[in-house]
């Protein structure tokens, strides 16, 4: 078989002499996997696992859309979500060995008029700084989700964003801050992001149905729908470019068979069919703690596995398990969540993809992989971490009750509906508008993000977001001391009402 090539067309199979799991051992996770995805509840599920060179295993469950009858397919296209982030850092590592870059090249050399809030760290900030997190505050998703507005525009409103700790003293995950790293990709190749990806990676590897981001995705396409609950019902979503603001961050699709080439290709240090893409001092450096993450910090599922270490490398989450270092992503957005992992030591990488929001079950497969390269007992990873989510869930709900129990019930609005109508601004955030329509306030921040405000106590408003997956928040007018509005405040953020 030559270098580089992979299995694809077989549900399993075992290369001779391989060390690792039986043609049985793969028909009993085939089992395993299918009905983990019942009690899990996902409308589809795609899942390969890679083995060196090889896939060993790869199978789709389920439906691409609840009430359709199209099969999930080893071919069928789901949201990479944040897993992106890993090729984003291969990419600048290519870049690195091509001479354009350095990993600890000054960003505002590459974006001179990038602006962070402290001087002194925008001018010490570096790319290497961008790719694991560690810029001192967490993600705006404020200023992305859902927003109209450019990735130039979101650049320049970062200035105004208050850090939550020092430069480089903690772990804070951000998505602006990591796609910015993306547009310096760009900048140093002399081409879009989109090219960089397409030319360094994904054509060498043959990754011929991968796209880099949601506006690409052909309509007709063997695609798997979003799905997530809509007033407490499990519906597909109308939505495939939620991630689109932030591409190198997290907009790819993929296939579980095209992403089989990628894990090959990292088992193989970056090699693909015998020719190396990045240079085995720069591919380390991805898989090398960059920024520890402190307990608490770290995935729930850090419960179970007990690791002695959590950090983030480039692109990718690391930890130790059973003796073996483990690297690994996860990925979420509206409807969608992936994650790929692999166990370099053991040679073994899988990757999951699901249609259901925030649905867990991929964290039991990865695990219960890596435990059959282990030559542990069968550990029911599904089970155990259902149970954990539900416990979690739980709390949630808890602290929900909380706030219901903390209304004051039989107030009023101190003004009357219409002297709320105007615009609100600030900085960081831009501008939101209240209307009247009707009986009741309109919040808008765009077309996306529209929520009815529905009256909760005193001035605060719940936001009842139209698109009713985005969930529902609390929107609190502010008043001065004369009785007029002065503003708002939404997600902790102090909005001032622009004069009218």
């Amino acid at each position: 078989m030559p270098r580089g090539a992979l299995v694809l067309s077989l549900l399993f199979w075992v290369p001779a002499g391989a060390q690792g799991p039986s043609a049985r051992d793969w028909r009993a996770f085939d089992e395993y996997v299918a009905r983990a995805v019942r009690e899990w509840e996902a409308p589809g599920l795609a899942i390969a696992v890679v083995h060196g060179r090889d896939a060993v295993f790869q199978r789709g469950y389920g439906v691409r859309a609840l009430g359709s009858s199209g099969a999930v397919d080893e071919h069928t296209l789901f949201a990479n979500a944040s897993t992106t982030k890993a090729f984003t850092a291969m990419a600048l590592a290519m870049l690195v060995d091509e001479g354009r870059l350095s990993f600890d090249d000054p960003v505002v050399r590459w974006l001179p008029g990038f602006r962070l809030f402290d001087p002194w760290v925008t001018r010490e900030l570096r790319l290497r700084d961008l790719l694991s997190h560690r810029v001192g505050f967490g993600d705006p998703g404020w200023l992305w989700y859902g927003r109209d507005d450019d990735f130039e525009t979101i650049l320049a409103r970062l200035a105004h964003v208050e850090p939550a700790t020092s430069f480089r003293s903690a772990y804070a995950y951000n998505n602006v801050t990591f796609a910015t790293a993306g547009v310096i990709a760009g900048v140093a190749a002399d081409q879009s992001w989109d090219q960089v990806v397409r030319e360094r990676i994904l054509d060498p590897l043959a990754m011929t149905e991968t796209i880099t981001r949601g506006e690409f995705v052909t309509p007709g396409s063997n695609i798997a729908l979003p799905h997530g609950l809509v007033n407490d019902t499990l519906r597909a979503l109308g939505v495939l470019s939620a991630a689109d603001p932030i591409p190198s961050a997290g907009a790819m699709y993929s296939s579980v068979a095209d992403m089989s080439r990628w894990l090959a290709f990292l088992l193989d240090s970056a090699r693909v069919n015998g020719r190396r893409l990045v240079a085995p001092g720069t591919f380390a450096q991805m898989f090398q703690p960059q920024t520890v993450i402190r307990s608490g910090q770290f995935y729930p599922t850090s419960l179970r596995t007990h690791p002695h270490v959590t950090a983030y490398g480039l692109g990718w989450f690391l930890q130790d398990y059973r003796g073996e270092w483990i690297a690994f992503h996860t990925g979420s957005i509206d409807g969608y969540v992936a994650i790929v992992g692999l166990m370099p030591e053991r040679n073994v990488g899988v990757v999951v993809f699901a249609n259901r929001d925030h649905v867990e079950v991929r964290h039991a497969l990865m695990w219960r992989v890596f435990d059959m390269y282990l030559d542990g007992a069968p550990r029911d990873w599904s089970t155990e971490l259902h149970a954990m989510y539900d416990s979690l869930a739980a709390v949630e709900a808890a602290l929900d009750s909380t706030r219901l129990a903390e209304r004051k019930h039989g107030t009023v609005a101190s003004l009357d509906l219409g002297s709320y109508v105007g615009d609100y601004t600030d900085e960081a955030f831009g501008t939101g508008t209240v209307t009247l329509d009707g009986d009741h306030l309109v919040w808008t921040v765009s077309a996306f993000l529209t929520a009815d405000l529905e009256h909760w106590h005193l001035d605060t408003f719940r936001t009842r977001w139209r698109n009713r997956w985005v969930g529902d928040g609390f929107l609190t007018f502010r008043l001065a001391q004369d009785g007029t509005v002065q503003g708002v405040e939404i997600r902790g953020i102090e909005l001032r009402r622009v004069p009218r």
